[in-house]
């Protein structure tokens, strides 16, 4: 029966039916123990290790083409933000996001269900339903800043979220989209439902939430939704926990190798993020930026090896000497690997120097120095700037060359604000937080920040290997660009017969010239 219950769900949300999803289904059919089902969750409900979403880092001002193998990536429609991303040669593609979010949450609640007929190990269902309230949260969160608007909430009761799905039977209905209002009060709902059922339960691992990731992603949440009380006391819950944070004096230094034969020079830096870091609070999923080293400008050793075809931008290169007066970053050094032989000098974001089943996630982490962050804007919010002067401190002493560091000026309401922001860029560039914080600082109701972005674009012909400049694109300010949301999935929209509503129509991009190359 199971079976046909969790089939018919993921027809209705995802439009189609893989057939691995029988297989799946009759596993959840099976389960009738804790460990049944958490292994279930494990396989079903977290994302697996070579599962991640990369094409969010295409889109935000963090990365340019580096044009170093190929005429097309698998991104380059999200790049140019183009009116339908998910092509590939004008062909449309599934949507693999919005497929992968669905099947997960279908996993979980059908787990939720079983799990209110186990009597035994009650330790062990309330932790495990902890962990299930946990990931549907995240998920919905990822969903929401996806495929609708950023948070407003003067207008989320009737902007347009995503569908929501809280139950494991068949509903004789085609799906609709909720409203963003509806869509956060269940996130907040799964959240807050998850801190109270892990609260004082074992930690199984960083792969498995536990009370302190939950406490971490509520922080960012609650800032996202302009609750900054509650954005503050989840951070300071977390800080309660055993992190620490990594003194980036204390790594070796980092410094370009002997020339080899082909004149090669590069800079390649330490790892400074892994799950097992004293930082590290959660991870699920892959690292789309570890292993990103380059050998004769072609890329090699990452999973995800077209987010090889994108190096740093200059702007994010030069941010990090933007606070220079305050002693000279040590980020640059660890965050980016760099092409010397590269007439340019291309920085590469890698913060992870090999890729393996055990890299932290590029999209779903939660670590220390974000929380610091979090709580940083928190009480800036609150008009409390010598106290998010203080929390920044705490992170930057240890960013900062030593010998050169100094604490910088004490700043206030937005001037402040502005350094909170930049630091989050420096601190998390590579994590899939910025595109998602360009979108909510667009709405942002008192300090409000949009900006048009430029991604120039490139044709490498590997025939004569030769790269040539196409022209560039250029994503408007927020209040008149609608790409700063994703489509719904057009076979989503054709399998629920008009009931499922697109977002507003992107436009049709056409390139402009900007310079000559």
């Amino acid at each position: 029966m199971k079976q046909y219950i969790i089939l018919g769900i993921l027809v209705f949300l995802l439009g189609s039916c893989d057939s691995f999803l029988k297989e799946y289904s009759q596993d959840l059919a099976y389960a009738e123990t804790v460990t049944d089902l958490e292994e279930v969750l494990i396989g079903n409900g977290y994302l697996n290790r070579s599962t991640g979403f990369s094409w969010v880092h295409m889109m935000d001002d963090d990365l340019e083409e580096a044009v170093v193998s190929s005429n097309y990536t698998n991104y380059e429609n999200f790049f140019i933000w183009a009116s339908y991303p998910c092509m590939r040669n004008n062909t449309v593609y599934k949507d693999e996001t919005w497929v992968t979010m669905y099947k997960n949450i279908s996993a979980i609640n059908v787990v939720l269900s079983k799990l209110k007929d186990i009597s035994d190990l009650p330790e062990e269902v309330e932790r495990l339903q902890g962990e299930c309230h946990f990931l549907r949260g995240f998920y919905y969160f990822f969903l929401v800043n996806t495929y609708a608007k950023p948070y407003v909430k003067e207008s989320a009761s009737t902007d347009l979220g995503v569908p929501l799905k809280t139950t494991e039977y068949i509903e004789d209905i085609y799906f609709k989209r909720n409203t963003v209002a509806e869509t956060y009060s269940l996130i907040k709902t799964d959240l807050e439902t998850a801190a109270r059922l892990l609260k004082g339960k074992k930690h199984q691992s960083v792969f498995q939430a536990d009370y302190n990731a939950v406490q971490a992603l509520l922080s960012r949440v609650y800032l996202y939704l302009g609750e900054y009380e509650a954005a503050l006391q989840a951070a300071d819950s977390v800080l309660l926990g055993d992190y620490t944070l990594l003194d980036y004096n204390e790594f070796p230094q980092v410094v370009a190798t002997p020339a080899d034969q082909y004149g090669i020079n590069d800079i390649t830096p330490v790892s400074v993020l892994d799950p097992s870091f004293t930082e590290t609070i959660f991870t699920q999923g892959t690292g789309a930026f570890a292993g990103n080293k380059q050998y004769l400008g072609i890329a090699n050793g990452s999973k995800l090896s077209q987010v090889n075809w994108y190096k740093a931008s200059k702007e994010l290169v030069q941010i990090f000497d933007k606070e220079a007066v305050g002693g000279t970053d040590l980020r640059p050094m660890f965050f980016m690997y760099v092409q010397q032989k590269d007439p340019s000098n291309k920085h590469y974001i890698q913060k992870q120097t090999t890729a393996s089943e055990t890299t932290a996630s590029s999209e779903f982490l939660l670590r220390l120095p974000e929380i610091l962050l979090n709580k940083a804007e928190a009480l800036a919010m609150l008009d409390r700037g010598e106290e998010a002067m203080a929390v920044l401190e705490e992170l930057r002493v240890k960013r900062v060359v030593a010998a050169e560091y100094k604490p910088l000026d004490v700043r206030n309401g937005e001037k402040l604000v502005e350094l909170i922001r930049d630091e989050r860029r420096r601190e998390l560039c590579g994590e899939g937080q910025r595109w998602f914080d360009l979108r909510r600082y667009a709405v942002h109701p008192k300090y409000p920040f949009t900006k048009e972005i430029i991604h120039d674009h490139y044709f490498y012909d590997s025939s004569i290997r030769q790269v040539t400049y196409v022209g560039s694109y250029k994503l408007d300010k927020y209040e008149t660009e609608p790409a700063y949301v994703i489509p719904i999935p057009q076979h989503v929209i054709e399998f629920n017969k008009g009931n499922m509503v697109d977002n507003e129509t992107r436009p049709d991009r056409k390139a402009f010239i900007r310079f000559v190359g």
